[in-house]
């Protein structure tokens, strides 16, 4: 004979594992200390001013 399951435990179960996988990428995603943030955003500027400087043309300025 079959075993008999519990469809709405499956469910919640299945939901809870979702969202503990969801919580884990985002600890790894947002997870990052101030120093480390600080860091991404100064070579994220450094990368920005290096784009400017290798540009063609100049953008047009506003008025």
């Amino acid at each position: 004979m079959a075993e008999i399951i519990n469809l709405n435990k499956r469910r919640k179960l299945k939901a809870r594992a979702d969202a503990e996988k969801q919580a884990a990428d985002n600890r790894v995603r947002y997870g990052r200390t101030k120093a480390e943030k600080e860091q991404a955003a100064r070579q994220a500027e450094l990368e920005r001013q290096r784009l400017d400087q290798l540009r063609r043309e100049t953008p047009p300025a506003d008025d």
